[in-house]
């Protein structure tokens, strides 16, 4: 196998880790706390964005593979590894979770309604939605809005 195939599956290897704990951290402390009804594979899948996880895996395995200098290497990943096993901490993941999820200050129409207030998950056929005028959060059918 040749360095350049072994490098770049490695780094998909690793980055593969870092974004299992990014996403479970995530899970657990966004979309289960406003209660939204995705599953993990669902979230991991539709908010995996493939340019980042490419540069990522082609930067993690050249440092792996082509580096010398394994203390770097370590360190590197370490602090990769910390920062993304720290959305596992209620408060970290629940700030990334809003960063990458949350959309503040929207307005959907439908045939008979206007809704206005906060996207908390925008799903693949519904929308979880925080109404300001209701104070409670609902499901929105994308199908039926405007």
């Amino acid at each position: 196998m040749s360095k350049f195939i072994q490098a770049f599956l490695t780094g998909i290897f690793f980055t593969f880790i870092l974004d299992f704990f990014l996403f479970l951290g995530i899970k657990q402390n966004y979309t289960d706390f406003y209660e939204v009804g995705v599953y993990y594979n669902i979230l991991f899948a539709d908010h995996q964005n493939i340019i980042i996880f490419a540069i990522f895996s082609i930067i993690i395995g050249t440092l792996v593979i082509y580096i010398n200098n394994t203390k770097l290497a370590v360190i590197i990943l370490s602090t990769l590894f910390f920062f993304s096993v720290s959305t596992l901490i209620p408060t970290i993941g629940h700030k990334v979770g809003e960063i990458l999820l949350m959309k503040k200050n929207v307005t959907y129409k439908n045939n008979t309604y206007t809704f206005t207030g906060d996207v908390y998950y925008d799903g693949r056929d519904k929308i979880t939605f925080y109404d300001y005028e209701l104070k409670k959060t609902i499901l929105l059918d994308k199908k039926e809005l405007k």
